[in-house]
């Protein structure tokens, strides 16, 4: 079995911190917000993995398609010894590229999770002999600090994600990805395509509303670790695209008018009937942009590859 090693740069109460904290602001705002990291506890990753079967959801069997198709030519173009994926989760799709990269020496997961990384991390260690494994139980979006490993590094940010920033916090990500990176590494990028509007709304409002119960998961999430009292019945779910930003909203819609209390922040909350809770953002991107947000960040855009329908993009950039 190869090495496996798991560091935490997270403290043990980071999460419950950051969760009060986020939910407080959010909610205090106007309009009213939530991060959509909160929709992933236990449940909530088990309705998104339904999401990705579903019929409507194109984005991660594109991805994938890519990722098989296209992995001994990612493989070629970074000659990679270090692979580090930013919310690595199973680590399914990557283990296409762990494959073509017939250097690497250490792959590094990086996600919050520290049982999907354990399993994950040893899964891999004993299927793959030779190969170091180094987990790192961190937030991607604070500043990280990476274990001393060979280059050239690959840092791979997949499934759209970057998608869920907005643009000041996709230049502040982007921008902590380069710091990260020796002048000649690379970073492989996923990014979602503008398309067809009903295409799009579609893949984030499904027939079968397995979505919509993700969308409220986030209530049950906050009436369990911050004591509130969220009815998820008293909100629909509404996915909408924004024509000019070009990205999806999700967004909870409550019913009537309804006032919220949330014990573990002593706060009380009034939504009006109607009013609208804004909780995913997810930005789809043309080449063009991808290359000058790359560019502001100091990497320069090497690669792109799009699934047989053009729907998704992997991209792949060299630190200059």
């Amino acid at each position: 079995m190869s090495p496996f090693r798991l560091t935490r740069t997270l403290p043990e109460d980071a999460t419950e911190a950051a969760l009060r904290a986020d939910v407080h602001q959010g909610l205090t705002s106007s309009p009213r917000t939530l991060p959509p990291k909160w929709f992933y506890d236990a449940h909530g990753s088990d309705l998104f993995e339904k999401i990705t079967e579903l019929p409507e959801y194109y984005p991660t069997r594109a991805e994938r398609e890519i990722l098989v198709a296209r992995s001994g030519e990612i493989a070629a173009a970074t000659g990679a010894r270090t692979l580090v994926e930013l919310g690595s989760g199973s680590s399914e799709k990557t283990r296409h590229l762990i494959d073509a990269l017939t250097g690497l020496h250490t792959y590094v997961p990086v996600d919050v999770s520290e049982s999907a990384l354990t399993q994950a991390g040893q899964a891999l260690a004993a299927e793959r002999p030779g190969l170091h494994v180094h987990a790192l139980i961190a937030d991607f979006t604070a500043a990280l600090t990476l274990p001393d490993t060979p280059g050239p590094r690959l840092v791979a940010f997949l499934g759209g994600t970057i998608g869920n920033l907005v643009p000041a916090e996709r230049a502040t990500f982007l921008a902590s990805v380069r710091a990260l990176l020796s002048p000649g590494d690379a970073l492989l990028l996923g990014t979602d395509l503008v398309k067809d509007e009903q295409v799009l709304v579609r893949a984030y409002d499904d027939a079968a509303r397995v979505t919509a119960a993700f969308n409220k998961n986030v209530l049950t999430v906050i009436n369990r670790e911050l004591g509130a009292d969220f009815d998820p019945g008293g909100f629909d779910h509404v996915a909408l695209w924004d024509a000019e930003r070009e990205w999806i909203e999700m967004r909870l819609r409550s019913r009537t008018a309804q006032t919220v209390k949330v014990p573990a922040l002593d706060l009380a909350v009034d939504f009006a009937a109607g009013e609208e809770m804004r909780t995913e953002v997810s930005a789809k991107f043309r080449k063009e942009g991808v290359r000058g947000e790359l560019s502001a960040a100091g990497l320069e855009l090497t690669h792109w590859w799009t699934d047989g329908e053009g729907r998704f993009a992997l991209s792949s950039s060299v630190a200059r």
